[in-house]
Formats: structure tokens, sequence, C-alpha cells
């Protein structure tokens, strides 16, 4: 066979044996078994920047990739596609962002809107407040369900953001609020709320959800994230467990808009409050 003597004994005394490249592959795997059983929602990429993180490895998303394919590994998050109708209707407020969400500092603009979650057969209003400048959550309020028109739920999840842009020192700082044109936002009261806190309004497009594409595609994949890694539909305590689901969003989670930094680490590390 053309083969030296030297290479056949080698070649008999690491057979059965793995070489360094597959025992690599095999530790690669357990990080990766051991990630997705943690958090099945998160993709390949995210697997890949939190096994970075974790250890210290130089690892391509492209091997991450084929070891989560081996595996039969993939994000249990849905992904849903949806057409949006526009509509024609007068708004209260013009579409002052026009697309631009590339603040330049925080509580620049900041989006929010209501979902609905379930926690033990009960369909709650989750109101969010988001700075889009590094994705982090300033404030939210969770109450019994009015399909998105609970006049407290939204009045006390905006108060509390108004509070936090005081704390944080931007209180003599334009900042534009981008939301729909639900009823509450568009209503005088709420409007009134902010009339000393230098707020300027923004507001979508009747019937155009994609006027608002940071806090729209957010929505969908915090409430799989909320479902499927942290079971909230078990939790006794809906707002512990909103509040804890909080903590992990701004202090935990590697954001891939970011660069697969921490929101607030984000923020710190450009200098800002």
């Amino acid at each position: 066979m053309n083969v030296s003597r030297s290479g056949f004994y080698k070649w008999i005394n690491r057979k059965g044996k793995l070489n360094n490249k597959q025992k690599n592959r095999l530790e690669l795997a357990e990080q990766i078994k051991n990630i997705h059983k943690h958090h099945s929602t998160y993709g390949y990429r995210a697997i890949t920047a939190n096994i970075r993180n974790l250890t210290g490895w130089y690892l391509s998303d492209n091997l991450c990739h084929k070891v989560c394919k081996s595996l039969k590994i993939r994000s249990k998050a849905r992904k849903t596609y949806v057409k949006f109708k526009r509509g024609n209707e007068s708004i209260t407020y013009p579409n002052i962002v026009k697309g631009n969400f590339y603040p330049s500092r925080p509580m620049k603009i900041i989006v929010t809107d209501t979902t609905m979650i379930y926690n033990h057969g009960r369909l709650y209003d989750w109101t969010l407040y988001i700075d889009v400048f590094n994705n982090e959550m300033i404030s939210s309020n969770v109450m019994p369900s009015k399909h998105g028109n609970n006049v407290k739920n939204h009045f006390e999840a905006y108060k509390s953001f108004l509070k936090e842009k005081i704390k944080r020192g931007y209180k003599d700082l334009e900042t534009i609020v981008h939301s729909d044109q639900g009823i509450i936002y568009s209503s005088t009261a709420f409007n009134k709320l902010h009339e000393n806190y230098t707020i300027k309004r923004s507001m979508s497009r009747a019937g155009t959800p994609t006027d608002n594409p940071v806090i729209e595609s957010l929505n969908g994949w915090i409430k799989e994230q909320l479902y499927i890694d942290f079971k909230i539909y078990r939790e006794d305590d809906i707002n512990t467990a909103i509040e804890n689901y909080i903590k992990y969003f701004n202090t935990q989670r590697l954001a891939y808009t970011l660069k697969y930094k921490i929101p607030i680490q984000y923020r710190t590390e450009l200098g800002f409050i």
C-alpha cells in the first residue's frame, strides 16, 4: 500500500481514538446542547455569541450552524410573516421618525406598544417602553387584559417612563415617543401627562405596523422567550415573573443589534447614564 513502517504503526496506535478536531466538536456540541436546553428560542447566532462570551473561544457562526444541524437543534421560536394593509385614515400625530431608528444617545427615541400574555389561563396586557438606542426596557406595566385599552395600564407604564427620564438626567433633552394610533395613545388625558417633560409625539400611519418595526419585532420574540424559556404560564406571580425577565433582558441578554453586547453594557461603555 506504499505506507511507511512508522506511518503504519502510528495509524495502529491512534486507531479508534478521537483527534483534536473531533474532541473540539464534541465539546462544542455539549455547550450548544446546554444553551439550547435553557434558551431554546436562541438561533445559532445567539448560541455562538453566548459560547464566545462564556468560554472565550474563537468560534464562527458557520461552524456553530453546522454543529446545530448535526444535532438537529433549531430555534423553537415561530417565524411568522404578516402582510399588513395600509389605511388612509387621518392621524393625530405625524410620523416624524420616518424609519430613522438610529438615535445618537439614550432617551432620544422611545417606542411603545401593548402586547397580551397568558398566565394560568388568564389574559394580561403588558405595556412596554423601549429605548431604541440600546433596545433597553425603560418601563412596563402588567394588568388584566382589556385588549390593549386598559387606561390605568397605559398611564402607569408611561408615568414610570417619565420618572426614569428625570432620574437619568434627560428631563430637559427632547425625547420622541413613537407609538401606533391606539385610543389611549391619541387621547387628550394621555398626552397631558408629558406637558413638562420635553416629549415630542410621533405615530405610525394607520394600519401600518411596519412604521414601528423595533417594538413590533421584539413583541413576538419576547413572548416566545417568556413562554418557551421562562415558562411564564407556570409562574404564580406574573408581576414578579415579568420583573425577573426585564432584569434578564437588560442585564444579561446578548443583543445581535448591539454586536452581541448587553443593553446596559452597550450604553455605559459609550459613557451614557
